[in-house]
């Protein structure tokens, strides 16, 4: 028989890759120096887990059922012992995490008291509904296992392993439906240089007012934090060490973007309560940490998305130079390999320009075959398996023969291959679908509670995708896995589950044809819904372009960008530090980019700020906000700035010849000899005129109301 040796160190040397790949991810989202333990242990192997199965089921689909089978394995193998304690171990430890570790740690985290035991007890008062829910429906389906299988064992394990599966895969098939649509599409729309820009500035005014909301919260929670902390006497003396980490924390804050704003907050007071009780503290130190978090994560949005711009501008002005660079020897850059690329300015020009859109559109249209692939196949795998297309990709021997086919290296590495893009699909659709408390990866500083929680949806959704997976392939190859032997059978045990399992991933459509053609966005405009139950993405509602022209949306964009960039803000220099001071850690040590503007392609440097990050002072209101950046569009036109250019504006010649003119007339310097041009005229006295100089008026203009019958000015 085949010694495994080979397959054995092949397996243990792609679990080390895989440990080191994650080990890179969770240093990109969190500071691993500073990091507890508790949360970087059980987020390590919340995602390790999960990979290891996309490892596992191509391994399982080419290993021998039996030591004995017939005819010898072809591919990565390993014998049916080590693979059944293999998936025994991922398993029960994923499940375990999914559905109790991550849970608890997650409010753990989030809570507000000090102590670890008030901490403990907090969180699993907060996990007390969702628990209840959860073995509330286990009873429900535990009953029905019982009547109809009679077996208490295995019914209690059915019971568990079928229901975690159910709401797994419910998941999995909406995010995994969106997703496939998601990716194609935005590979698709970042080929078109000057559209992507002007998604962009679409996106710019609704990130920077989320921004701005997050600061002024920020601010009246640090007001409030002040005044608790010059209360004296009565409750505030038992809390008075709490007090004082909260006022330290808040002191710090200031400390090190001292220079960065003045506070004003929201104009909603909150009062300080007559009694202090340890409740209402420790709902205000989770309510400040939040806010902090949400702070830096739109921060964070800002500075990726004015870096997008710049990169993108960058690449539209190396047109007539033929020359592109992002910055000094890309020592400005924040990528790594725009740091490490070996292009000069004239073949990375070519590379960007050229190259790069045809190799978005091409990895589009493979993508968005292979999203065609896996709806079909889930659409006949029950009725037609013979259909499926998934299934003569991964089965190159025997695909129609009555033991299913077998399947080879090639083989495994496609199955791969599919496993990988499910299982994106449905991970970058949690990353663009809304969820509640505004939770989101940050760059070097994702909130614990958040780390937490994006870890326990990718346990939850691998083992679900994995065995739908699996399906495409037939019956008769996957009912002899090892997998299916563990799993499949209890998924299968009643007819309710095998039914579920073959007839609920045909609902994918609703997802595919909702993202496709925009039906969130369109629910949301007609019900004022949508948002609320976290539908749609970053992109839904973008598939007319023409939907942001005439509305400024995009224009407004325009102008923030621009203003930012170029410094010409009044508070971009009091607020030089937000930026430093959001991606550095507890121990001052900064983590993350400073954006750099580079020089653009035309010889012009862009003096902008190496900080992007600023905000205008008149944008305390949405109100006020629009108005200061209509009247700010001539910012940017001085030579040595950076300007947005906007090709295919729609502007017809009268508006751009009114916009012109606004310009010039706003630029005029009034001369000195014609200032006081007028001040010796007098009105007659038939006009009403008196001593008043200038033809003005103290009341504003009463004289002309008099002509026709008004007052002296009070109306």
């Amino acid at each position: 028989s085949p010694s495994p040796v080979l397959s054995e160190t092949f397996s243990l040397l792609s679990l080390l890759s895989i440990s080191l790949a994650v080990l890179l991810i969770l240093r990109y989202y969190l500071p691993l120096r500073t990091t507890p333990a508790y949360l970087l242990v059980p987020v390590f192997f919340a995602l390790f887990l999960p990979a290891s199965i996309v490892l596992l089921v191509p391994i399982d689909l080419a290993s021998p059922l039996s030591d004995s089978s017939e005819p010898p394995p072809k591919g990565i193998w390993l014998p049916p012992s080590a693979l059944r304690v293999s998936w025994r171990i991922t398993y029960w430890l994923t499940f375990a995490l999914t559905w109790f570790i991550l849970p608890i740690l997650a409010e753990y985290s989030d809570s507000g008291y000090r102590e670890p035991k008030a901490k403990v007890i907090d969180s699993l008062r907060a996990n007390a509904q969702y628990y209840a829910v959860v073995f509330g429906s286990g009873l429900v389906g535990f009953v029905y296992v019982l009547w109809s299988y009679e077996s208490f064992d295995s019914s209690l394990k059915g019971t568990v392993i079928a229901l975690a599966y159910c709401w797994g895969l419910v998941l999995a098939i909406y995010l995994m439906g969106h997703g496939l649509v998601s990716i194609p599409r935005r590979l698709f729309r970042s080929a078109d240089v000057s559209g992507r820009l002007r998604r962009l500035q679409c996106h710019a005014p609704r990130i920077y007012e989320k921004m701005e909301d997050a600061e002024m919260e920020l601010e009246d929670l640090e007001m409030l934090v002040g005044e608790l902390g010059r209360r004296k006497g009565g409750s505030v003396e038992l809390f008075r060490d709490w007090i004082e980490e909260l006022v330290d924390m808040v002191r710090l804050e200031g400390q090190v973007g001292s220079t960065r704003r003045a506070v004003r907050g929201t104009g909603n007071e909150r009062s300080l309560p007559n009694v202090i009780t340890e409740k209402w503290l420790a709902e205000l130190t989770r309510n400040l940490v939040r806010a902090k978090h949400a702070r830096s994560r739109y921060l964070s949005e800002w500075n990726r998305l004015l870096e997008d711009v710049v990169r993108t501008q960058a690449i539209l002005n190396s047109a007539g130079s033929k020359k592109l660079d992002f910055g000094r020897g890309g020592q400005g850059s924040t990528r790594v390999w725009d740091r490490l690329s070996v292009f000069n300015p004239y073949t990375r020009y070519l590379f960007h320009y050229h190259v790069a859109p045809y190799l978005r559109m091409f990895f589009g249209g493979l993508l968005g075959l292979a999203s065609v692939c896996i709806v079909w196949s889930e659409l006949v795998k029950d009725l037609f398996p013979s259909l499926s297309v998934i299934r003569y990709t991964v089965i190159h021997h025997d695909p129609l023969g009555e033991s299913g086919g077998q399947v080879g290296l090639a083989g495994q590495a496609i199955a791969a291959f599919w496993l990988l893009y499910m299982c994106a699909a449905a991970l970058i659709s949690i990353t663009e679908v809304k969820v509640w408390r505004g939770r989101a990866l940050v760059k070097r500083n994702t909130a614990p509670e958040s780390a937490f929680w994006y870890a326990s949806q990718v346990a939850r959704l691998s083992v679900p995708l994995s065995y739908n997976f699996m399906t495409f392939l037939g019956s008769g190859l996957y009912k002899d896995t090892v997998f299916y032997g563990f799993l499949g059978k209890l998924i299968d045990l009643t007819p309710l589950g095998e039914w579920f399992n073959y007839l609920f991933p045909a609902f994918i459509l609703l997802p595919v044809f909702a993202t496709l053609f925009g039906l969130y966005g369109k629910v949301q405009s007609m019900f004022g819904f949508g948002a609320a139950f976290g539908l749609g993405g970053e992109d839904d509602g973008e598939g007319d372009e023409e939907s942001f022209y005439g509305t400024g949306s995009w224009r407004e964009g325009r102008d923030l960008i621009e203003r930012e960039l170029n410094g010409t803000s009044a508070s971009v220099r009091n607020r030089r530090a937000d930026l430093v001071s959001s991606s550095t850690s507890s121990n001052g040590r900064r983590h993350g980019p400073i954006l750099s503007i580079p020089r653009s392609s035309t010889g012009s440097s862009a003096r902008g700020p190496t900080t992007p990050f600023a905000t205008s002072p008149t944008s305390g209101a949405g109100g006020s906000r629009h108005q200061a950046n209509t009247s700010a569009r001539r910012v940017g036109r001085d030579r040595g700035q950076v300007v947005l250019d906007n090709e295919g504006d729609d502007e017809n010649f009268f508006e751009a010849l009114g916009h012109r003119m606004k310009n010039t007339i706003d630029t005029f310097d009034t001369p000195d000899w014609f200032k006081g041009f007028g001040e010796g005229i007098k009105k007659p006295k038939w006009m009403g005129g008196d001593d008043n100089r200038g033809g003005s008026s103290s009341n504003g203009g009463g004289d002309i109301r008099r002509w026709f019958g008004g007052g002296d000015g009070a109306g």
